[in-house]
């Protein structure tokens, strides 16, 4: 049964990765989500239904159009798997309680950001909005512990953030300043800085990485947006571990 229920989670989170494929590329452009129906972007061909399920029919057209054979770009499937892992990651983690809500809402958040960022280097305030809203919802239902945390970690987040961006003349965009005070809810003040933390190791490593691959470019902007949410639900998920660590090693 345990089996069943981590399925379950996995194949919600596959639908939903394909639904923020849609949220994250059609948002930032003013677009609807809902019409024109998913379609391909080369030859306008609308797609059937067997074309529309996630991962599967990725593999199923070997990465390309049916219509015109243009190659269909790996982000929609690794956005739909991606999301499924997370999904059914959270539960094994934390266990089966209402703070799930909080991390499949933060997954959410999260996969969405990832694309508006890797795709236009833009984190929209309409996306922001919503997530502000579900967050402070969220929270009352299942508070963290003191309850004010929440709106310590959103000052704490959105303050460190304009800090750095004003520092640092502009290193660091408005829509990370405002993403930090929107996790900061989710996360509480402590949460918050860590996943900062977090975020700025592994967006060292990805740009190191990428100079060495010759893809990223010293002076030129780099998305931060991957960096945020993998640093962000490394925090979340194992944050009281690794802080526990640290005091039992240092202190």
């Amino acid at each position: 049964m345990t089996i069943f229920y981590y399925s379950y989670a996995a194949i919600i989170g596959l639908f939903l990765g394909s639904f923020y494929n849609v949220v994250g590329l059609r948002v930032p452009q003013g677009e609807s989500i809902i019409r024109p129906r998913s379609h391909c972007t080369n030859c306008q061909h609308t797609l059937g239904p067997s074309e529309l399920v996630p991962f599967f029919s990725y593999l199923w057209l070997k990465g390309a159009c049916r219509s015109c054979g243009t190659k269909i770009s790996p982000l929609y499937l690794i956005t739909e798997v991606g999301t499924a892992l997370l999904f059914a990651m959270a539960p094994w983690v934390m266990g089966w309680s209402l703070e799930l809500l909080v991390a499949w809402s933060l997954t959410s958040l999260l996969v969405i950001i990832t694309i508006t960022d890797l795709r236009y280097m833009l984190i929209p305030n309409k996306i922001l909005i919503v997530f502000v809203i579900l967050f402070i919802l969220l929270r009352f239902l299942v508070p963290l512990h003191p309850w004010w945390d929440m709106f310590a970690g959103a000052a704490s987040g959105f303050t460190l953030l304009l800090l750095i961006a004003l520092i640092s003349k502009n290193g660091m965009g408005g829509g990370d300043i405002k993403l930090f005070a929107v996790l900061g809810l989710a996360l509480g003040w402590k949460g918050v800085l860590l996943a900062f933390l977090f975020s700025t190791f592994y967006g060292t490593l990805i740009g190191v990485v990428g100079m060495i691959l010759g893809k990223v470019h010293r002076g030129q902007p780099m998305p931060f947006g991957p960096a945020i949410a993998v640093g962000t639900m490394t925090a979340y998920l194992w944050g009281d571990a690794f802080i526990n660590w640290y005091y039992q090693s240092f202190f």
